[in-house]
């Protein structure tokens, strides 16, 4: 089919076109698609190269499908236009994900809600993906009542700019910045802008979201989002108190039958989640579970997922995947 890759100059876009490739996935022809200062710069897709093209341009040649990951701006202008002719749009901007009309998808957990009349599909925020996939199985047998979550996000999250701000800073060279303050040997707890609440919009999409994907608007819900420099993937250290009581034993093994979960946890040999690892990998990762001691049927764990992929490119292909699959895309 004809594939739209917009935003495919960024650090999500790449990898979504490199996954196109290694997931064989059946493009016929890619279109590399960016902002205009982007135009006529040259890509490679399958070892062949492709010229980047403007947005009037993509929507002219109607796309089969467009993954989109360019911003929250582009989304809401361009994201209908490719729909009117035709494209399904999986975006990955947070523009539509709490838009009561349009899924809001993790294909482990609701891919299975898709229909032919999805025309724009939402991708979760990279840190609720990773979270709800360790949620949603604990949430179904033991009823999660609260979660507390503290992350410990990536820098890949804000994209080149930051990456590059860390780079100069550790080269000791001035550069433009893209977080207030230094970002190398520091930690910000300031992911996204500030709300009149107090939290920022990166801690509301993971208390929003988490509810929607869950379909289940009484799990509250509460978040400190913070910003590390770290390439591989974000963190988190969860807090859940459940309905139901539970045994750890049962719930290990709950969470390693889980498909796209994997459990890492022996603290007898060390082995735990960690960015360095799960970089690369499309898998969540789950480790450090254990009882709080402090309250009643309540647990903490720790989730490690690289951000770049199961958190952006590679849960969007997935829903790709499943619209292949329920026949609403056709190669």
């Amino acid at each position: 089919m004809k594939v739209a890759v917009v935003g495919a100059t960024g650090m999500v876009g790449q990898v979504m076109m490199d996954l196109l490739a290694q997931r064989e996935f059946p493009v016929r022809e890619l279109l590399a698609v960016a902002s205009e200062r982007s135009v006529g710069k040259e890509l490679v897709f399958k070892d062949q190269k492709v010229k980047v093209m403007g947005l009037q341009e993509a929507v002219d040649q109607k796309p089969d499908l467009a993954l989109f990951s360019a911003g929250g701006a582009t989304s809401r202008a361009w994201a209908p236009k490719f729909a009117e002719v035709g494209c399904v749009v999986i975006d990955n901007s947070s523009a539509w994900r709490m838009e009561p009309t349009v899924k809001l998808v993790v294909p482990e957990i609701n891919g299975d809600s898709l229909t032919a009349e999805d025309r724009i599909i939402a991708n979760p925020n990279c840190s609720t993906i990773q979270l709800v996939m360790v949620l949603n199985p604990l949430h179904k047998k033991y009823g999660i009542k609260r979660a507390v979550v503290s992350t410990y996000q990536s820098i890949t999250g804000t994209g080149m700019a930051a990456l590059q701000q860390m780079q100069n800073e550790r080269d000791g060279l001035e550069s433009k910045m893209a977080y207030p303050y230094k970002i190398d040997q520091n930690c910000l707890p300031h992911c996204d802008v500030f709300l009149e609440n107090g939290y920022t919009k990166e801690e509301m999409k993971l208390t929003q979201e988490t509810k929607k994907i869950l379909a289940d608007d009484t799990v509250l819900v509460t978040a400190t989002a913070v910003r590390v420099p770290v390439l591989g993937g974000h963190s988190e250290s969860v807090n859940l108190e459940f309905a139901q009581e539970f045994h750890t034993t049962d719930l290990r093994k709950l969470l390693a039958d889980t498909p796209g979960v994997v459990v890492q946890d022996n603290p007898d040999v060390n082995q735990y989640p960690m960015p360095l690892y799960a970089q690369g990998r499309d898998e969540v990762f789950v480790g450090r579970i254990r009882r709080d001691l402090s309250l009643v049927n309540s647990l903490n764990l720790w989730i490690v997922a690289d951000n770049l992929r199961k958190g952006a490119a590679t849960n969007a292909l997935q829903i790709a995947e499943k619209l292949l699959e329920k026949g609403v895309l056709k190669s």
